[in-house]
């Protein structure tokens, strides 16, 4: 009866479990269980002094309780109590079993650091360990491949021996040690490249560099080399002044053709079945935070060669298609921020025609324009103001692309000459190219 009341009561498990033990066969640890609830709650001279304790525990307890609901859990493994056996299998057949393997790493690396468990920590204490060079090398070149373009090891996707050797191997080495003798500070490793003269050398090219040096793997110049995808459309929004830079946060949903999730969508329970668009700033958000369906990715990241995270990429390629010059014109998302880019213009760019043109062509370009663009730009300028001039309604529907709303107090035809110009400049090579 006892036993049965325990297994019932709202005691503790760890008291319940030591109450359905006899008293005379509990182990020491469950005896001190057992008298340690009957002191803190059942005690009477011991009340005043364990209320308040308790109370307090409770509350702690609770709060607890609500940070860890507050937050997702995911599955992570465990060590077994005992190590299964692991056996070559022989031809490739999980039937047939060869000799028994155990852990380790590879003989002309450094071995595992002393007294480190032959285990996943041991793994991950062995790859941060300074004696070992594989993780700082290879990351740093990721670093590199990042502002040049290239990576002192060009194949960062296939590291070993099959792949190309180090054009500067000294180099390498020598970006490794400091990387590890930082402490691993990625910032610190990011500002010596950026403040180092290679990279900080002019990007324009000359006879003798395109001759011995085509592809700049020799660095005889500053890189130049086409924005990511998710940094292309950042960078429009940047200069429009759209950008929202809040930092964390949901995924968000920007503008996409109807219809395309529900092409690949299987029905039933399954999540991420229609595409619900996000709305205000949201629309705004980085590229980083575009929801992205494995499935489906986002449209325009894609025709940027944005890799469909089926499969682990770490060098993306970078194409030049025609398709990609008709979502910078045509994707309202693009629209929208050149008409954004034109109302910014309008209000910031000065009180003449070649004033805001210039400012317009610096903000995305970093560069004053040349007289000759200057001039095609204006005539430009003056022959969509006119053709808008003498149709309003295009006007009207030019600049209600988006959701952003449209000023009432700018004039129709001359925001969407602008919302033309931004467009234009939006496509330019110079505006999402790193050069």
């Amino acid at each position: 009866e006892v036993v049965e009341r325990a297994r019932k009561s709202s005691l503790p498990q760890e008291v319940r479990d030591a109450l359905t033990v006899s008293t005379d066969t509990r182990t020491p640890h469950q005896q001190e269980t057992v008298r340690n609830h009957f002191v803190r709650h059942f005690y009477a001279p011991a009340r005043a002094v364990f209320n308040a304790l308790n109370a307090e525990a409770e509350r702690l307890a609770k709060a607890q309780s609500d940070l860890e609901a507050s937050y997702s859990s995911t599955m992570v493994m465990e060590e077994m109590p005992k190590r299964r056996d692991t056996f070559i299998l022989v031809r490739g057949d999980f039937r047939t079993f060869g000799e028994t393997v155990t852990p380790g790493v590879p003989a002309r690396l450094p071995p595992l650091r002393e007294g480190s468990p032959p285990n996943r920590l041991g793994l991950a204490q062995w790859l941060v360990d300074p004696r070992n060079p594989l993780v700082s090398r290879v990351t740093v070149n990721r670093y590199w491949q990042q502002y040049f373009g290239t990576g002192l090891v060009k194949t960062s996707e296939d590291f070993g021996s099959q792949g190309e050797w180090p054009t500067h191997p000294e180099l390498l080495d020598w970006l490794a040690s400091q990387f590890i003798a930082s402490g691993w500070d990625v910032k610190a490793i990011q500002k010596m490249i950026v403040m180092s003269a290679t990279y900080r050398q002019s990007s324009r090219t000359t006879p003798e560099s395109i001759k011995y040096d085509p592809y700049n793997r020799m660095l005889s110049r500053g890189a130049r080399f086409r924005l990511d995808a998710e940094m292309i459309r950042d960078c429009a929004l940047a200069v429009s002044g759209l950008i929202d830079n809040r930092i964390g946060g949901p995924s968000v949903s920007p503008y996409q053709p109807d219809g395309l999730w529900e092409e690949v969508g299987f029905g039933g329970g399954f999540s991420a079945q229609s595409y619900t668009q996000s709305h205000g700033a949201d629309l705004y958000r980085r590229g980083i935070y575009t929801y992205w369906k494995r499935a489906l990715p986002y449209p325009p990241l894609i025709t940027f060669d944005a890799p469909n995270r089926e499969v682990c990429t770490d060098c993306r390629a970078r194409t030049n298609t025609p398709l990609q010059a008709l979502v910078l014109l045509n994707d309202p998302g693009f629209v929208e921020t050149a008409r954004a880019l034109g109302q910014r213009v309008i209000r910031q760019g000065g009180a003449t025609l070649e004033e805001r043109m210039r400012f317009a062509f610096v903000l995305c370009t970093s560069r004053p324009p040349r007289p000759q663009e200057l001039e095609v730009l204006v005539r430009l300028f003056g022959a969509e103001l006119k053709r808008f001039q003498q149709n309003p309604a295009a006007a009207a529907k030019l600049t209600s692309v988006g959701e952003l709303p449209r000023p009432a107090d700018l004039d129709a035809a001359e925001l969407a000459a602008w919302t033309a110009i931004g467009n234009v400049l939006l496509n330019l090579d110079e505006t999402i190219t790193k050069g």
